[in-house]
Parts: C-alpha cells; sequence; structure tokens
C-alpha cells in the first residue's frame, strides 16, 4: 500500500515535530517535510507533492489561508489542505472552506481522529470539526445578526426539501450531527461512494454549495434529528 504523503505546516517547532511523531506510527501515513511559514510551505509543498497538507492558520508572514488559496490556485499542485487550529471560531471554518481546504480540525483533537482525518481529504473527501460545525449551526439558527455568506442556506425551503428522497434525508440527518461520509456509511450499512453520491444528490436538489449549508439547511428547517 502506498502511504499518504503529508506536509505538516506549523510556526510553532515542537507542535510540527509532536504531530510528526504521531504520524510516524501510522504505517499508512508519511511525512514528507515540515515548514514554519506560509511561504516556506508554498516551496516545499511544490517540491515534494504531498497528498495532504496539513495547514496552521495563524503564523508570522504568510498565514495559513492565504498559502491555503494559492496552493488550491496552482494548477501544478494536486494536495489537499487540512486546517489545523487551536482556536474554535467559525470564521476561520468559514475562510478556510472558502479559500478551498478540504478540511478543518482542531488541535486538540484526539491522535486517532487527525489521522483519520487526513485518511479523510487524502481520499477525497470533505472533514469539518464538530466543536466549530456546532457554532456555526448556533450562529444561523439563532439568527444573530447578518450569518456569513458560507453559512447562508439558498432560499429554497421546506419545498426543495420535499425533492429529497428518504435516504437523502437520512444522510442529510446524519451530516447535521458532523458526520463524515465514512462514518454515514458505516451507520446506514452502505459503500463510502454511495454516500457521496448521496451527498451530492442532496447539495444539487438543495441548491447548497457545500456541507455547512447543509448543516445550517437541516437546522434552520426542522430536518435535524
Amino acid at each position: 500500500m502506498t502511504p499518504i504523503r503529508v506536509v505538516l505546516v506549523d510556526d510553532h517547532a515542537l507542535m510540527r515535530e509532536g504531530i510528526a511523531t504521531i504520524l510516524s506510527l501510522q504505517p499508512d501515513l508519511e511525512v514528507v517535510g515540515l515548514a514554519g511559514s506560509g511561504e516556506e510551505a508554498l516551496d516545499l509543498v511544490r517540491a515534494a507533492q504531498p497528498d495532504v497538507v496539513c495547514m496552521d492558520v495563524e503564523m508570522p508572514g504568510m498565514g495559513g489561508l492565504e498559502a491555503t488559496r494559492q496552493l488550491v490556485a496552482d494548477p501544478d499542485v494536486h494536495a489537499c489542505v487540512l486546517v489545523l487550529t487551536t482556536f474554535e471560531r467559525e470564521d476561520y471554518l468559514l475562510a478556510a472552506l472558502t479559500a478551498g481546504a478540504s478540511g478543518f480540525l482542531l488541535k486538540n483533537s484526539r491522535p486517532e481522529a487527525l489521522a483519520a482525518g487526513i485518511r479523510t481529504v487524502a481520499s477525497g473527501d470533505s472533514l469539518l470539526s464538530p466543536e466549530v460545525t456546532r457554532a456555526v449551526i448556533a450562529r444561523a439558527v439563532a439568527g444573530s445578526g447578518p450569518a456569513p455568506e458560507a453559512t447562508r442556506p439558498a432560499p429554497t425551503g421546506s419545498a426543495a426539501a420535499s425533492s429529497l428522497t428518504d435516504r437523502e434525508l437520512e444522510v442529510l440527518r446524519l451530516l447535521a450531527q458532523g458526520l463524515s461520509n465514512e462514518e454515514i456509511a458505516e451507520a446506514l450499512f452502505v459503500g463510502r461512494a454511495t454516500i457521496k453520491t448521496h451527498v451530492s444528490n442532496v447539495l444539487l436538489k438543495l441548491a447548497l454549495r457545500d456541507r455547512v449549508q447543509a448543516v445550517a439547511f437541516a437546522y434552520q428547517h426542522g430536518l435535524a434529528s
């Protein structure tokens, strides 16, 4: 089995080395480079061509969000970006997704959650930190001030929801719980490819851009269980 190649980007050397040590214990993950800034990350990723970049947000000089934007826009870079941060802030989540990140995870997550997150984004799925997702949901449902554009669901309402099949509604409810595609597949005893199709159908039918909008839609329209 070819290991998943990972680049770690963090301005704290101890954090970089600690995560590298954790990932080195996983036989299917290989750390191929460490960077301490966004500028270093750009050069390293283009040279090493990893599968996944674990990107810190706040760093001196170029931050992780700008580095993510540039990497995602680079046609010669094929890595997925998993944003790692100590800050439980929905604005960081939304900015990361807007920049093109495939996932968002808090640094205080358990080691096995980090390894699983890397595998998830490497496989083409997206990953959202349940803690921050709940904050986005709370803001969208409470309606405290104008919601960020990325969390504002399209004005499709319950009429569009009626176009979903029973299985698609079930998938939407599980999305609202913060489950990944793999976790939903396990819960419904089907393959992950099937779940990816259902998620795509849900987003298409509801005219939603991403999973964050889908979660907010489910809560706003009483579809979350």
